[in-house]
């Protein structure tokens, strides 16, 4: 690694930064955090779950907020390993036909041993998602066991990271935030004195290289490299980073592969990161020029105007919605403080945070034109991640955006469209190959490369429902803003979808109903190291959805009325859910339920009919919400990080609030939240935050079709509160207020007009939408 010296910049002014995020450090006394909005700690972070992570939804950082070495963790979305692959296994298409035999004749072992030979992708695994490096920040003189007054925090509401401290009476404050409008990441780095810094840029990644220059109009980092083969797939990505200095005072020379500052009052580091990366099936990108261009265009713009206008639109998304559960003396602690005591009860104002998190980190980590949020979301510090940190599509992507639509963000849900439309173009080539069915397909994980067949094992990977189950989000899309142009655009992968199991379904000998076969209960074993099966519950319920779905979008559109007529037909020919001889809603077709080996299994795959559906449901179907509420028992309350999450939206669609609570309580407790707040699996797995957001969401308000329950599982830890804009389907805004568990006030403001029902306990009534006309209603209009 050689670096350039083109020449050495003394005495810079103030004048030769146009702006600055801030004045002197001494000059704004940090206000006490907001206990709702701010996660802050009195330390540095030492683990990278203790960091705090920024992001504009393509590019994010770790932010560890050391006092003499500070580091940040890099990541750009689509620097994944590998390249463009097919992994669709030649053998499987003659092989299907004798597995399906052999799962119809109960020989279940004997299926998936052949399922696990012949059907399994080439290779058996996936891309992984790759962490691109790390921005070093030293200061020669600095010492950590000095710094007094010490305090980092993350701002949700204006999503900056900043560090603060004194050493020897010198105030200094470093400020992180990630640009959606410039694609930037800024660092802005301030004492009331000045200071020396040494600036490095590392990467994990092969081949990487480091250039450090210095001109008159451009103190520089470029990292350049590229990324990692894996399971005999070629490595075709190509990456760069680029680190533009600016100092206010002070001299800059190059070091080695580093710059080095000496004698500045200020320096801001604008960020730029990119990759080759255009499209799964195009890698022709030219990393550096993009970067270049990234730090040309923002050239001429002040730094306080880009901080100004990241703010402003990440409040566009994050301001949309206010939840106020109280508040109390446990609020005034540090946030790893309040995460250890355990005490949620005694601690509302936690959920809130909590709340608040879970939409901040969806803003920060989805964004239209970057990828959908994967594992981890957007942060990801291993070229090993657990998982692969990739699409797990058999509940976890779909998890990452389960609050997306009710708490008004669904802009954010534009990367996980733009991945579907992918999967269909991919998935067509395995539907053909694999199976001989038209349409498309997706198993159970996928990546940047969109690979849909089948990996990792048959107990895992023989779950052909993913496709499906991701095409419910577009009609949630749809379904929440009622955009009938939107429908139109997304029908064809509705459609291509539906058509793949119009081909694919299996009649059941013994009763004539339709059944996915070979499939499994994703992740569960029926029978000591058997999972392989024929119509799960949890496919036959996902198969009603998107049947229903298609057929009411083809109706909406006033087409394919043949096609419509047909998977209504098939709809009702799936096999429907039964209750099994303990009283529990099955998990198969038989009731293999007593007898599986792991009755208390993270995955409760079979109700998902209750949620996130809702064709179970207390009132409607009283008898199978009671099943599924005895199938929850038996489960246990206690799982891993996201497998917890989902039970508290399950309890809560049962309009049982305190159990929900209980759940959510153990869920921000230190066993499932990191320091950082974090979900815990554990490891690190983003989709447990979002689904506990999801879930506070639910025991406040529910919505279906054109009907809104109020307040449907409120727990006495939440006895008095409020909230502002959540969002119910049919493009409907309701705020509520409640005081001593009984309702005060429902606002409902109708983009589109139409007519509502609304519930609360068993009561209804019924009212009438007009865009711009809010209705009003208190507690007595429920009475």
């Amino acid at each position: 690694m050689r670096p350039s010296r083109r020449g050495v910049l003394h005495g810079l002014t103030a004048g030769a930064v146009s702006g600055s995020l801030a004045g002197p450090v001494g000059a704004r006394p940090a206000a006490a955090p907001d206990p709702t909005h701010t996660l802050w700690y009195r330390q540095p972070a030492k683990a990278w779950t203790e960091a705090l992570p920024v992001g504009n939804g393509r590019l994010g950082a770790m932010v560890f907020g050391g006092v003499a070495r500070e580091r940040l963790q890099l990541n750009e979305d689509s620097l994944w390993s590998g390249g463009p692959y097919d992994p669709v296994n030649p053998a499987a298409r003659a092989a299907l036909p004798q597995v399906r035999r052999l799962i119809a004749a109960g020989q279940w072992k004997e299926a998936q041993a052949l399922a696990d030979k012949a059907l399994l992708g080439i290779p058996r695994t996936q891309m992984p998602y790759q962490p691109l490096g790390d921005l070093i920040l030293n200061w020669p003189g600095l010492s950590d066991a000095d710094a007094t007054g010490y305090q980092r925090q993350l701002d949700l509401d204006t999503a900056t990271a900043t560090t603060r401290f004194s050493v020897g009476g010198v105030e200094h404050r470093r400020t992180v935030f990630a640009s959606p409008v410039d694609q930037l990441l800024m660092v802005r780095i301030e004492a009331d004195r000045t200071f020396d810094l040494d600036i490095a840029l590392t990467s994990p990644q092969p081949d990487a290289r480091v250039e450090a220059q210095v001109e008159a109009a451009d103190m520089r980092l470029t990292l350049t490299g590229r990324n990692a083969d894996h399971a005999a797939v070629k490595a075709v990505l190509r990456f760069a980073a680029q680190i533009q200095a600016r100092t206010v005072g002070g001299r800059v020379t190059v070091s080695g592969d580093r710059l080095a500052v000496r004698g500045a009052r200020a320096v801001t580091l604008r960020v730029a990161m990119a990759t080759s990366y255009r499209r799964f099936d195009d890698h022709g990108g030219d990393p550096v020029a993009l970067t270049a261009a990234t730090l040309r265009k923002a050239a001429a713009r002040r730094d306080d105007r880009i901080a100004a206008d990241a703010v402003a639109e990440h409040r566009r998304l994050y301001a949309r919605v206010r939840l106020d559960l109280g508040t109390s003396p446990q609020g005034s602690r540090a946030t790893d403080e309040r995460v250890r005591a355990d005490r949620a009860v005694d601690d509302p104002a936690l959920a809130t945070l909590y709340f608040n998190y879970g939409r901040y980190l969806l803003i920060a980590c989805s964004r239209p034109g970057g990828q959908a949020a994967n594992l981890q979301g957007l942060w990801n510090e291993s070229t090993n991640p657990p998982w692969g940190s990739k699409y797990t599509v058999n509940i976890n992507t779909e998890m990452n955006y389960w609050p997306a639509q009710p708490t008004g963000l669904g802009e954010c849900v534009a990367p996980l469209v733009a991945m579907i439309r992918d999967l269909a173009v991919t998935g067509e080539r395995t539907a053909r190959e694999m199976y001989g069915a038209r349409g498309w397909v997706c198993h159970h994980n996928t990546d940047l490369w969109r690979a849909t067949a089948p990996i990792d094992g048959a107990p895992w990977g023989m779950w052909p429902t993913g496709g499906a189950w991701l095409c419910t989000h577009l009609w949630e899309h749809y379904d929440y803003g009622r955009d009938r142009a939107f429908l139109a655009s997304v029908y064809p992968l509705m459609r291509g979808a539906a058509l793949f199991f119009l081909d694919a379904l299996q009649t059941d000998a013994r009763t004539g109903l339709l059944v996915t076969s070979p499939s499994l209960s994703p992740e569960n074993e029926h029978a000591p190291g058997v999972s392989i099966c024929a119509g799960p519950a949890m496919d036959q319920q996902i198969l009603r959805d998107l049947f229903d779905q298609v057929a009411r979008a083809a109706a909406i559109l006033n087409t394919d009325t043949a096609f419509a007529r047909q998977v209504r037909e098939a709809r009702d020919r799936l096999a429907p859910d039964r209750i099994g001889r303990d009283g529990q809603l099955q998990e198969w077709q038989e009731d293999w339920d007593g007898r599986a080996p792991d009755p208390h299994h993270r995955h409760v795959s079979h109700l998902y009919a209750l949620f996130p559906s809702d064709q179970i449901t207390p009132d409607r179907t009283p008898a199978l919400a009671n099943a599924a509420r005895r199938s929850l028992e038996i489960r246990g309350d206690q799982s891993t990080g996201w497998a917890t999450a989902w039970r508290a939206n399950l309890w809560a669609r049962l309009h049982d609030g305190e159990h929900a609570h209980r759940i959510i309580a153990y869920l921000l407790g230190p066993q499932r939240t990191y320091p950082n707040l974090f979900d815990s699996h554990p490891p690190f797995q983003i989709d447990g935050n979002f689904g506990g957001t999801r879930a506070m969401v639910e025991m406040l308000m529910q919505s279906r079709d054109d009907e809104i329950l109020l307040l449907p599982a409120l727990p006495r830890a939440w006895h008095s509160g409020s909230v502002a804009g959540l969002r119910a389907r049919g493009r409907t805004r309701v705020d509520l207020v409640w005081r001593e568990g009984r309702l005060v006030s429902a606002t409902l403001t109708g983009d589109l007009a139409g007519r509502r029902t609304v519930r609360l306990g068993g009561r209804r009534v019924a009212v009438t939408l007009a865009p711009g006309r809010p209705v009003h209603l208190d507690g007595a209009d429920l009475a």
